[in-house]
């Protein structure tokens, strides 16, 4: 088997799928991209069993084939290489594979691409279709609030929930909470499902800078994400998310204004200074002002920040994680935020000031008890 293909192209759509390769795996196979040539479309896979990924890309080829490449030494050998054609040879006996440049040949040892492991296609499938930047803002605001625990498995991913009134995005990891809604998208009939994590990263990734349509396939196992010439498709998280709704706090009488990018500032120079365990940062509200104290007793460090800001309610202290503070209000990106509190104890609700049409952005954030 033989093929012709302009090395920066074939390159840009190995970039693309290449995340999905894993490097410690059991089967060795998996370290591989899948090549599979029929008339004249080279389609090009990648998998870890959980996560694929694929392209497809046009060739010049003189019969259809398959064969497994090992995907490192192939990225390594086309990432050095200026824009050329590149011929392919196949040895099907040997499963050797010959790359012939300008400069010279390189030859690889493959695998039989028929040991290449199934990707999954769809089946008894409904579909959904979304503007890419709605699926880029969803996992931007969401993916930081992912949880790590293995043992919590509906945590480590991000809840869709589609309706006919819009669609849902959450993530939580129990301490912080994202809820993104987008009421622009709409499904026929109400469903949810849990991606995970790792697909999401790539899939955001992947996306491109400029607007397409992306078109989400769902059963009861998978999720088939499709845009362009690229397919991605990941295994659900088999498990009930957790009812959000009912850690959401209805009453906060106590409610904070402050520009964004003051806040993020003070907390990013402040946390260096704060206990290296909890990152803890007490904030205590009174009038116009906030103040901002972290401390670390073990090497008695120390700092402090007031900031203008416009609050109503009774005089309130009450401590965060520092980091988790930073990586919401990072993730809002927004000009100025609204803090809603209750008390002490309980959940702290973050907002954009400045909502936008046809999206309703909701962060949580489970401060830190202080003894007294």
């Amino acid at each position: 088997m033989k093929f012709i293909v302009s090395s920066g192209s074939l390159l840009k759509q190995l970039q693309l799928i290449a995340g999905v390769v894993s490097s410690n795996t059991v089967l060795p196979i998996l370290e591989d991209f899948l090549f599979d040539i029929k008339d004249g479309k080279l389609s090009i896979f990648s998998t870890d069993l959980e996560t694929s990924m694929s392209s497809v890309i046009d060739v010049e080829a003189n019969e259809d084939g398959k064969i497994a490449v090992p995907a490192k030494l192939l990225m390594d050998i086309l990432k050095t290489l200026p824009e050329q054609p590149l011929t392919f040879s196949i040895n099907s006996q040997n499963l050797a594979v010959e790359i012939t440049s300008d400069k010279g040949k390189y030859r690889l040892t493959g695998e039989n691409g028929d040991d290449f492991p199934r990707i999954p296609v769809p089946e008894e499938t409904k579909e959904i279709k979304l503007p890419s930047p709605v699926i880029s803002n969803a996992i931007n605001k969401t993916l930081f609030a992912v949880g790590t625990d293995d043992m919590r498995p509906a945590m480590t991913g991000v809840n869709f929930e589609l309706t006919p009134e819009g669609i849902t995005f959450v993530a939580t990891d129990a301490h912080r909470l994202v809820r993104y809604k987008r009421s622009d998208a709409k499904a026929v009939k109400s469903t949810s499902f849990i991606v995970p994590k790792k697909a999401l990263q790539l899939l955001g990734n992947a996306m491109p800078s400029e607007e397409t349509q992306v078109k989400i396939s769902y059963n009861s196992s998978n999720a088939f994400f499709t845009f362009g010439d690229v397919k991605l498709i990941c295994r659900l998280i088999d498990a009930r998310f957790p009812d959000y709704q009912a850690v959401i706090p209805t009453e906060n009488p106590n409610r904070l204004t402050i520009q964004s990018s003051e806040l993020l500032s003070s907390l990013r120079r402040l946390v260096v200074l704060s206990n290296k365990t909890t990152h803890q940062a007490t904030l205590t509200m009174s009038g116009s002002e906030l103040g901002i104290n972290t401390r670390d007793l073990d090497f008695s460090n120390e700092g402090n920040e007031t900031l203008t800001c416009q609050y109503s309610g009774e005089d309130l202290e009450i401590a965060f994680n520092a980091k988790f503070l930073i990586d919401m209000l990072a993730s809002m990106n927004e000009e100025e935020v609204e803090f809603e509190f209750s008390s002490p104890s309980r959940a702290c609700i973050m907002n954009p000031v400045n909502k936008k049409e046809s999206e309703d952005l909701l962060m949580l954030v489970m401060p830190i008890m202080v003894n007294t």
